[in-house]
């Protein structure tokens, strides 16, 4: 396979205006290959077929590859031992195996983890993308939260990332990515053991036991993706994960809710935090579009729930905001007739926010309330706030390019004269480019 192609784009005006110097540098781009880690069985089959694996051996070599990359880990074709050295060579000159790069790592006094992940463009037009993932270990268990979107849409005034607009949607491999680099950091492989400086659970068991679709983005907004990772995450002759041990948070995207349970079949939480429309159109502006009575109703009707297998309600506690004992009541009020229990989360502050923590005392009478009316109602825990890896903290500072300046970008790519509202709009920021560094010179 010849190699990947190199393009070079300059944003030129000079074509509409002789005296406009050009503007953006030359923006060298290397095409990358896709990734095999995120291809399910079928697609496996095709690979190989594409390669020219003999159909007779395909299932056969399909598994082996399955085996290698969602059992024992292996990011090196080099490592797949018991497959023939001429298709691995196939393979590699197709399809990257590598891990995202780790940005950086922190680790919470109290031992969680937090990784931001680099996930290179797609194309020329494209710039590489960071999240975040956080792990969480416990004596009997190890939480993974696993980002879904680059940003976010959905703006919900208490959330961190909810300042930073959404770049773009992740992929099915960079959404099982963060899975696999987690168990490579923690040696959660077959074989490898907890590395120095790293937590992990107690009991002896695997180090990620839990994935929680709670960091970056609004997964139900990125529905095919997330379920093609969920589904490869939770097969049971590779990476293994329970799903009764995964859970899907939303803020209410109420139309694939349904669809959530049938066709993923995970745990469902539900981003609640106010029990009045009015509140909540403030703090989860989603609601303007999808009420509490309707949320409420998907729930209801939720495949698979039952008191064995109950909804999480996830309820931040805002100082003077949400969290009075009338609240309480109209919460459990609300919640009756569906299987639920209570998440009370103590907000975790963030840079630039106006909201505060509901006093500790306040945080027990509200959570009085709704355990004598039988629901569970645990009070999560903060951890890695220090890291500003709790819940509400995670955030990255990738930025989406606007539609205009990769239109321009793709018209420079193809030899082509940019559109005369794009060029405005690239004479402009050259102008302002220009002003700010005369300014700071």
């Amino acid at each position: 396979m010849e190699a990947a192609p190199t393009m070079a784009a300059t944003l030129d005006l000079a074509r509409q205006n002789p005296n406009a110097p050009m503007i953006d540098a030359v923006v060298d781009f290397v095409a990358p290959k896709p990734q095999l880690v995120g291809q399910d069985r079928a697609d496996l089959l095709n690979i190989l077929e594409d390669i020219g694996v003999p159909e007779k051996q395909r299932r056969m070599r399909a598994r082996q590859l399955w085996n290698w990359l969602y059992v024992r880990g292996v990011h090196d074709y080099d490592a797949m031992t018991n497959i023939a050295k001429d298709v691995r060579t196939a393979l590699a000159d197709a399809y990257s195996i590598t891990r995202p790069e780790i940005v950086a790592e922190q680790i919470s006094q109290d031992g969680t983890a937090k990784w931001l992940m680099r996930f290179p463009a797609r194309d020329a037009t494209e710039q590489p993308v960071d999240v975040e993932t956080v792990y969480i270990p416990e004596s009997d268990r190890g939480t993974l939260c696993v980002s879904s979107q680059v940003g976010c849409t959905l703006t919900c005034t208490f959330c961190h990332t909810g300042t930073q607009k959404l770049v773009r949607n992740l992929t099915a491999d960079e959404v099982l990515a963060q899975v696999l680099v987690a168990r490579d950091r923690l040696g959660d492989w077959p074989d490898q053991e907890t590395p120095p400086g790293m937590t992990a659970p107690r009991d002896g068991g695997r180090a990620v036991s839990n994935v929680v679709m709670m960091g970056m983005g609004e997964p139900l907004y990125n529905f095919d993706h997330v379920k093609k990772a969920l589904l490869i995450a939770s097969d049971g002759e590779g990476v293994s994960m329970s799903k009764r041990r995964i859970t899907l948070s939303t803020s209410g995207v109420v139309p694939e809710i349904t669809r959530c349970g049938d066709e993923i079949g995970v745990g469902l939480a539900i981003s609640l935090h106010a029990v009045r429309d009015e509140l909540r159109n403030e703090l989860v502006p989603l609601n303007k579009k999808y009420p509490i009575a309707e949320l409420l109703e998907a729930c209801r009707t939720y495949p698979g729930a039952s008191n064995a297998r109950r909804i999480t309600f996830e309820y931040v506690m805002l100082k003077g905001v949400n969290d009075s004992l009338a609240d309480a009541k109209e919460l459990v009020r609300l919640l009756k007739g569906i299987p639920a229990k209570i998440n009370l989360i103590p907000f975790n502050p963030w840079p630039g926010t106006a909201y505060e923590c509901s006093d500790w005392d306040q945080i027990e009478r509200f959570a009085d309330v709704v355990n004598r009316a039988g629901y569970a109602s645990p009070v999560r825990t903060p951890r890695g706030r220090d890291i500003l890896a709790a819940c509400g903290q995670l955030k990255s500072e990738s930025e989406r390019i606007p539609a205009w300046k990769k239109r321009a970008m793709s018209a420079a790519l193809a030899g082509e004269a940019p559109d005369p509202y794009d060029a405005a709009h690239l004479d402009a920021e050259r102008l302002a480019a220009q002003q700010a560094t005369a300014e700071n010179g």
